[in-house]
């Protein structure tokens, strides 16, 4: 069994990785942000490191597939489907691979678990403007309004694009000094 120093190490590890990762998704205003990929990467760690030390006579691998089937599940719960558009596939994913990252860095594979994070983040980063570029959706358009503060604000908004055929598929509100709303 590896000395407190050593694991505190792997969990510290975990802890880095799984934040770059929540950071990027935070910036992205994603739902699963900074804490809660930190807090995959970490879970994922720890049972890890359970599984491996904690018991007598359990099977590591054990663990590690049930740790797989709980992501999995979270992931589900990430996407929905709303007329024919899907979300949360990327959070989803993410989460699996924040967890990977986590088990990695409970068995010290620093190397593994630091260039996975690198790859997650370039693909978070990277492709993202790339996929905007080369696959722009012709009926998808961002809309920014400064409109009175309310209480009907979105109501009237939602109205009004539904009168020329459009939806919101999201809503962002951001309060200004001048006591109006963009939305």
């Amino acid at each position: 069994m590896p000395n407190a120093l050593d694991l505190t190490v792997r969990l510290l590890v975990a802890l880095v990785l799984g934040g770059a990762i929540g950071l990027e998704r935070e910036r992205q205003e994603r739902a699963a942000g900074l804490r809660t990929v930190t807090m995959v990467s970490l879970g994922s760690c720890l049972f890890t490191l359970l599984s491996a030390y904690g018991f007598e006579h359990t099977d590591p691998s054990r663990v590690a597939a049930q740790i797989v089937t709980g992501i999995g599940f979270l992931g589900a719960g990430t996407i929905f489907l709303r007329k024919d558009l899907v979300r949360g596939l990327t959070t989803a994913a993410t989460s699996g691979a924040t967890a990977a990252i986590g088990m990695a860095a409970a068995t010290a594979q620093y190397f593994e678990a630091g260039f996975t994070t690198l790859l997650v983040l370039a693909v978070l980063m990277v492709l993202k403007p790339i996929e905007r570029r080369l696959f722009k959706r012709p009926d998808e358009a961002t809309l920014s309004l400064l409109v009175p503060r309310s209480e009907t604000g979105v109501e009237q908004v939602t109205a009004a694009l539904r009168k020329i055929g459009a939806a919101a598929q999201s809503v962002r509100f951001q309060e200004t000094p001048s006591g109006d709303d963009r939305l």
